[in-house]
């Protein structure tokens, strides 16, 4: 663990190179910056850098680089020439091996917007989503050999409800994240820092074909899953003759419709209704052509829209 010491001027601040990307890395780095106990080092960024995070670690002077492979003998002898007391992954993209666990064991933590043990892996928040949990966590951990497997710090839950969707979750997990991922830098200004151990299963990173609807998924389902792809650049897949329609946000109906799975049986202003296995549904935002009486293609493969839990890599 680091040590936080006090010199002949003062108290020494704890001294951290960060590893980051994305919104919620930007949100940490200033509540870090905001802190006179705490000194960022150095800023690393993910290959496919982070431009914003770049821009706001020169705003601050902040020595910023990219390393491409963060293991190699490179990388290490750079972040050792900071000296270091802290390394602190914020959706940072590679996984960190022997050689660097071993330079800084007991020194690198990292930042995961899910429930752990459960929810490890990539595409966590889409996968709540479609797996109907009531809601959702951020975990800060010690960074292991495994794939978010180390030792717990700090954990916090928060509620979903029918009115959240994956854009609503991102939002409240950008600030979520970074307060948490603050808080535990916080509690190694008096180490030891206690952390417990955790099991669970690896979210699989949805890949092209995911997206596509299966209609013989119950209402529930059906809801879930598009409300987990809403976001503009993905959506829900769904074909009429073979034409693609994108579904972001649907409601569930409790009046009963005459028609088969599939097919529109309304069509207004404020979206259409398709029928289900079990009800129907109202699409209130969706991209593409529709007309009354149009069947949704309900053959040929679904794609990966199953649910996650047939699809976990068990680690019990």
């Amino acid at each position: 663990m680091p040590s936080f010491t006090r010199g002949g001027g003062g108290v020494k601040p704890l001294v951290i190179g960060y590893l980051g990307d994305g919104k919620w890395a930007r949100f940490a780095l200033l509540k870090f910056l905001s802190d006179e106990r705490l000194k960022v080092a150095f800023v690393i960024l993910r290959v496919q850098k982070d431009v914003k995070l770049q821009k706001l670690a020169r705003k601050f002077d902040l020595p910023c680089f990219v390393c491409e492979d963060i293991n190699n003998e490179k990388s290490l002898r750079l972040i050792e020439s900071f000296a270091p007391d802290l390394l602190v992954s914020m959706s940072f993209d590679q996984i960190f091996k022997e050689r660097i666990l071993n330079a800084f064991e007991g020194k690198i933590i990292n930042c995961h917007a899910s429930k752990l043990p459960f929810y490890r892996g990539r595409n966590n928040l889409n996968w709540v989503l479609i797996n109907d949990e009531k809601e959702f966590g951020v975990s800060v951990h010690f960074v292991d050999s495994g794939v978010d497997t180390g030792d717990l710090i700090l954990q916090k839950s928060y509620a979903i409800s029918d009115e959240d969707d994956y854009s609503t979750l991102l939002r409240r997990a950008y600030k979520a994240c970074g307060t948490l991922l603050y808080e535990a830098v916080l509690l190694f200004l008096n180490p030891p820092v206690r952390a417990y151990s955790q099991r669970g299963f690896v979210c699989k990173r949805r890949v092209e074909g995911d997206e596509r609807i299966d209609w013989t998924l119950s209402t529930r389902e059906l809801f879930n899953f598009i409300r987990a792809l809403n976001a503009p650049n993905l959506g829900a897949s769904a074909f009429i003759d073979g034409v693609l329609i994108k579904f972001y946000k649907s409601k569930m109906l409790k009046q009963e419709f005459k028609g088969v799975v599939g097919e529109i049986v309304s069509v207004s202003n404020e979206g259409f209704v398709v029928c289900t296995k079990d009800g129907a549904l109202k699409i209130t935002h969706y991209k593409g052509e529709v007309a009354l009486g149009s069947f949704f293609d309900t053959h040929g493969g679904g794609g990966g829209n199953s649910s996650f839990k047939k699809r976990a890599l068990e680690n019990e």
